[in-house]
Protein backbone atom coordinates (compact mmCIF):
# COMPACT_ATOMS: atom_id res chain seq x y z
CA UNK A 1 0.00 0.00 0.00
CA UNK A 2 2.66 2.52 0.98
CA UNK A 3 6.30 3.21 0.81
CA UNK A 4 9.07 5.51 2.81
CA UNK A 5 10.96 6.28 -0.57
CA UNK A 6 9.22 9.40 -2.32
CA UNK A 7 11.19 8.17 -5.71
CA UNK A 8 8.57 7.00 -8.63
CA UNK A 9 8.85 4.04 -10.51
CA UNK A 10 8.87 5.48 -13.96
CA UNK A 11 12.40 7.02 -15.21
CA UNK A 12 11.73 10.69 -16.48
CA UNK A 13 11.39 12.85 -13.24
CA UNK A 14 9.71 15.92 -14.31
CA UNK A 15 9.37 17.68 -11.14
CA UNK A 16 12.01 17.42 -7.90
CA UNK A 17 11.36 19.04 -4.58
CA UNK A 18 14.65 18.17 -2.21
CA UNK A 19 14.77 19.18 1.17
CA UNK A 20 12.59 22.33 0.96
CA UNK A 21 11.62 24.88 3.69
CA UNK A 22 9.94 27.20 4.16
CA UNK A 23 9.99 29.83 7.02
CA UNK A 24 7.88 33.42 6.80
CA UNK A 25 9.61 36.38 8.48
CA UNK A 26 13.07 34.60 8.60
CA UNK A 27 15.26 36.16 10.77
CA UNK A 28 12.48 38.22 13.13
CA UNK A 29 11.25 37.47 16.17
CA UNK A 30 8.09 36.41 14.71
CA UNK A 31 9.64 33.78 12.35
CA UNK A 32 7.08 31.08 11.81
CA UNK A 33 8.27 27.54 10.03
CA UNK A 34 5.65 26.86 7.81
CA UNK A 35 7.57 23.45 6.18
CA UNK A 36 10.32 22.53 7.65
CA UNK A 37 11.73 19.50 5.55
CA UNK A 38 9.52 17.99 2.53
CA UNK A 39 11.32 15.72 -0.48
CA UNK A 40 9.82 13.56 -3.26
CA UNK A 41 10.00 13.71 -6.72
CA UNK A 42 7.05 13.24 -10.04
CA UNK A 43 7.24 10.76 -13.00
CA UNK A 44 6.16 12.49 -16.03
CA UNK A 45 2.76 11.30 -16.83
CA UNK A 46 2.12 10.59 -12.98
CA UNK A 47 -1.16 12.24 -10.74
CA UNK A 48 0.40 12.92 -7.64
CA UNK A 49 -1.59 14.40 -4.70
CA UNK A 50 -1.10 16.27 -1.49
CA UNK A 51 -2.44 16.25 1.68
CA UNK A 52 -1.97 16.79 5.19
CA UNK A 53 -3.88 18.30 8.56
CA UNK A 54 -5.36 21.71 8.09
CA UNK A 55 -2.97 24.15 8.36
CA UNK A 56 0.45 21.44 7.33
CA UNK A 57 1.47 24.26 4.65
CA UNK A 58 -0.14 22.52 1.37
CA UNK A 59 -0.71 25.83 -0.24
CA UNK A 60 2.46 27.12 1.11
CA UNK A 61 4.33 24.03 -0.52
CA UNK A 62 2.61 24.35 -3.73
CA UNK A 63 3.67 27.90 -3.90
CA UNK A 64 7.29 26.65 -3.52
CA UNK A 65 6.63 24.16 -5.95
CA UNK A 66 5.21 26.68 -8.83
CA UNK A 67 7.98 29.66 -8.12
CA UNK A 68 6.02 31.64 -6.74
CA UNK A 69 7.25 31.93 -3.35
CA UNK A 70 10.98 31.36 -2.38
CA UNK A 71 12.14 28.43 -0.38
CA UNK A 72 14.30 29.08 2.46
CA UNK A 73 16.40 25.84 2.62
CA UNK A 74 16.44 23.51 -0.18
CA UNK A 75 15.31 23.36 -4.17
CA UNK A 76 12.98 22.57 -6.72
CA UNK A 77 13.71 21.62 -10.18
CA UNK A 78 11.80 21.28 -13.17
CA UNK A 79 12.65 19.36 -15.97
CA UNK A 80 16.44 19.10 -14.41
CA UNK A 81 16.67 22.69 -13.79
CA UNK A 82 16.25 25.16 -10.53
CA UNK A 83 13.47 26.51 -10.40
CA UNK A 84 13.26 30.10 -9.11
CA UNK A 85 9.94 31.62 -10.96
CA UNK A 86 7.49 30.19 -12.65
CA UNK A 87 7.84 28.23 -15.77
CA UNK A 88 6.34 28.74 -19.32
CA UNK A 89 6.17 24.88 -19.45
CA UNK A 90 3.97 24.91 -16.08
CA UNK A 91 0.17 25.57 -15.73
CA UNK A 92 -1.90 26.66 -12.61
CA UNK A 93 -5.31 26.75 -11.20
CA UNK A 94 -6.34 28.00 -7.99
CA UNK A 95 -9.44 27.01 -6.09
CA UNK A 96 -11.00 30.91 -6.55
CA UNK A 97 -12.50 30.85 -10.24
CA UNK A 98 -14.38 33.18 -9.03
CA UNK A 99 -10.84 35.60 -8.89
CA UNK A 100 -8.98 34.48 -11.33
CA UNK A 101 -11.20 34.86 -14.43
CA UNK A 102 -11.71 38.38 -15.57
CA UNK A 103 -15.47 38.94 -16.19
CA UNK A 104 -14.89 41.74 -18.17
CA UNK A 105 -13.49 39.22 -20.59
CA UNK A 106 -15.18 36.83 -22.76
CA UNK A 107 -14.88 33.32 -22.00
CA UNK A 108 -12.40 32.51 -25.11
CA UNK A 109 -10.88 35.69 -23.93
CA UNK A 110 -10.04 34.52 -20.51
CA UNK A 111 -8.56 31.55 -21.91
CA UNK A 112 -6.40 33.08 -24.81
CA UNK A 113 -4.65 35.33 -22.11
CA UNK A 114 -1.87 33.50 -21.10
CA UNK A 115 -1.09 32.98 -25.40
CA UNK A 116 -1.40 36.50 -26.39
CA UNK A 117 1.24 37.10 -23.69
CA UNK A 118 3.68 34.42 -24.88
CA UNK A 119 3.14 36.07 -28.47
CA UNK A 120 1.07 33.10 -29.77
CA UNK A 121 0.04 34.33 -33.71
CA UNK A 122 -3.87 35.09 -33.94
CA UNK A 123 -4.92 32.23 -36.15
CA UNK A 124 -2.94 29.83 -33.89
CA UNK A 125 -4.39 31.64 -30.73
CA UNK A 126 -7.91 31.25 -31.98
CA UNK A 127 -7.76 27.49 -32.81
CA UNK A 128 -5.47 26.95 -29.18
CA UNK A 129 -8.58 28.82 -27.73
CA UNK A 130 -11.47 26.53 -29.29
CA UNK A 131 -9.30 23.33 -29.08
CA UNK A 132 -9.15 24.16 -25.15
CA UNK A 133 -12.31 24.79 -24.58
CA UNK A 134 -13.82 21.43 -26.52
CA UNK A 135 -11.34 19.59 -24.36
CA UNK A 136 -13.00 20.51 -20.92
CA UNK A 137 -16.61 20.16 -22.72
CA UNK A 138 -17.13 23.84 -23.14
CA UNK A 139 -17.21 24.89 -27.05
CA UNK A 140 -20.09 26.37 -27.28
CA UNK A 141 -19.18 29.29 -24.50
CA UNK A 142 -16.29 31.06 -26.08
CA UNK A 143 -18.54 34.23 -26.53
CA UNK A 144 -20.27 34.38 -23.49
CA UNK A 145 -18.54 35.76 -20.08
CA UNK A 146 -17.65 34.12 -16.61
CA UNK A 147 -20.59 35.39 -15.24
CA UNK A 148 -23.29 33.98 -17.34
CA UNK A 149 -22.10 30.59 -16.19
CA UNK A 150 -22.26 28.14 -12.97
CA UNK A 151 -19.25 27.80 -10.64
CA UNK A 152 -18.52 24.77 -11.98
CA UNK A 153 -18.47 25.93 -15.64
CA UNK A 154 -16.06 28.64 -14.48
CA UNK A 155 -13.63 26.49 -12.94
CA UNK A 156 -13.98 24.24 -16.20
CA UNK A 157 -12.48 27.93 -18.26
CA UNK A 158 -9.82 28.37 -15.76
CA UNK A 159 -8.76 24.61 -16.40
CA UNK A 160 -9.10 25.33 -19.86
CA UNK A 161 -6.68 28.50 -19.97
CA UNK A 162 -4.50 26.16 -17.96
CA UNK A 163 -4.04 23.94 -20.56
CA UNK A 164 -4.40 26.52 -23.55
CA UNK A 165 -0.02 26.53 -23.72
CA UNK A 166 -0.44 23.18 -23.55
CA UNK A 167 1.90 22.95 -20.32
CA UNK A 168 3.90 19.88 -19.17
CA UNK A 169 3.09 20.23 -15.85
CA UNK A 170 -0.37 21.28 -14.00
CA UNK A 171 -0.46 22.32 -10.37
CA UNK A 172 -3.77 22.72 -8.85
CA UNK A 173 -4.50 23.78 -5.49
CA UNK A 174 -8.08 22.63 -4.18
CA UNK A 175 -9.72 23.20 -7.86
CA UNK A 176 -12.74 21.40 -6.68
CA UNK A 177 -13.30 22.78 -3.30
CA UNK A 178 -15.57 25.89 -3.81
CA UNK A 179 -18.38 23.57 -6.34
CA UNK A 180 -21.06 20.90 -4.92
CA UNK A 181 -20.28 17.64 -4.60
CA UNK A 182 -21.65 16.39 -8.10
CA UNK A 183 -20.31 18.94 -9.79
CA UNK A 184 -16.70 18.30 -8.03
CA UNK A 185 -16.76 14.70 -9.07
CA UNK A 186 -17.80 15.62 -12.73
CA UNK A 187 -14.82 18.14 -12.23
CA UNK A 188 -12.66 14.97 -11.16
CA UNK A 189 -13.91 12.54 -13.59
CA UNK A 190 -12.88 16.12 -16.46
CA UNK A 191 -9.38 16.17 -15.05
CA UNK A 192 -8.93 12.31 -15.10
CA UNK A 193 -9.92 12.53 -18.94
CA UNK A 194 -7.92 15.42 -19.68
CA UNK A 195 -5.09 14.04 -18.49
CA UNK A 196 -5.46 10.70 -20.18
CA UNK A 197 -6.22 12.60 -23.58
CA UNK A 198 -3.02 15.07 -23.12
CA UNK A 199 -0.69 13.43 -21.45
CA UNK A 200 0.54 15.97 -18.71
CA UNK A 201 1.93 15.36 -15.28
CA UNK A 202 -0.49 16.59 -12.81
CA UNK A 203 0.02 17.51 -8.76
CA UNK A 204 -3.08 18.65 -6.69
CA UNK A 205 -3.37 20.11 -3.29
CA UNK A 206 -6.60 18.64 -1.53
CA UNK A 207 -8.31 18.56 1.97
CA UNK A 208 -10.44 15.86 0.85
CA UNK A 209 -8.68 12.30 1.41
CA UNK A 210 -11.26 10.43 -0.58
CA UNK A 211 -10.54 12.61 -3.65
CA UNK A 212 -6.77 12.02 -3.36
CA UNK A 213 -7.47 8.37 -3.55
CA UNK A 214 -10.06 8.78 -6.17
CA UNK A 215 -7.70 11.14 -8.53
CA UNK A 216 -4.07 10.09 -8.34
CA UNK A 217 -1.20 7.58 -8.68
CA UNK A 218 0.54 8.42 -5.92
CA UNK A 219 -0.26 10.40 -2.43
CA UNK A 220 2.20 12.79 -0.53
CA UNK A 221 1.15 13.09 3.02
CA UNK A 222 2.36 16.02 5.05
CA UNK A 223 2.78 16.16 8.64
CA UNK A 224 1.37 18.82 11.26
CA UNK A 225 2.98 21.93 10.51
CA UNK A 226 5.75 22.10 10.50
CA UNK A 227 5.50 19.90 7.79
CA UNK A 228 7.66 16.89 6.76
CA UNK A 229 6.82 13.98 4.76
CA UNK A 230 5.00 11.53 6.87
CA UNK A 231 4.41 8.95 3.83
CA UNK A 232 3.63 8.67 0.44
CA UNK A 233 1.89 6.44 -0.50
CA UNK A 234 0.68 3.90 -3.56
CA UNK A 235 -2.78 4.10 -5.15
CA UNK A 236 -2.80 0.95 -7.34
CA UNK A 237 -6.30 1.63 -8.42
CA UNK A 238 -5.90 1.28 -12.02
CA UNK A 239 -6.41 4.05 -14.83
CA UNK A 240 -10.08 3.82 -15.46
CA UNK A 241 -11.73 4.67 -12.40
CA UNK A 242 -15.44 5.18 -11.42
CA UNK A 243 -17.38 7.34 -9.01
CA UNK A 244 -19.14 4.62 -7.69
CA UNK A 245 -17.42 1.65 -8.04
CA UNK A 246 -13.66 2.49 -7.05
CA UNK A 247 -15.07 4.53 -3.94
CA UNK A 248 -16.79 1.45 -3.19
CA UNK A 249 -14.13 -1.11 -3.79
CA UNK A 250 -12.53 -2.99 -0.62
CA UNK A 251 -8.72 -1.37 -1.64
CA UNK A 252 -10.29 2.38 -1.87
CA UNK A 253 -11.73 1.90 1.44
CA UNK A 254 -8.42 0.52 2.92
CA UNK A 255 -6.41 3.77 1.40
CA UNK A 256 -8.98 5.44 2.97
CA UNK A 257 -8.33 3.96 6.67
CA UNK A 258 -4.96 4.19 6.20
CA UNK A 259 -4.74 7.74 5.28
CA UNK A 260 -6.86 8.72 7.34
CA UNK A 261 -4.64 7.30 10.51
CA UNK A 262 -1.88 9.13 8.74
CA UNK A 263 -3.67 12.60 8.59
CA UNK A 264 -4.97 12.02 12.26
CA UNK A 265 -2.83 9.95 13.89
CA UNK A 266 -3.94 8.87 17.82
CA UNK A 267 -0.77 9.35 19.40
CA UNK A 268 -0.62 13.43 18.40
Amino acid sequence: MSSTSATPTATETVLAVEGLRKIYNEGTDHANMAIDDVSFQVSKGEFLCIVGPSGAGKTTLLRCIAGLAPASAGRVTFEGKPLSNVPEQLGLVFQDYGRSLYPWLTNGGNVALPLAARGVPRAQRAARVAESLQSVGLGHVEKTYPWELSGGMQQRVAIARALSYRPELLLMDEPFASVDAQTRFDLEDLILQVRRDLGITVVLVTHDIDEAIYLSDRIVVLSKNPSVVREVVDVPLGDKRSQVETRSSDAFLGLRNHLLSLVMPKDE
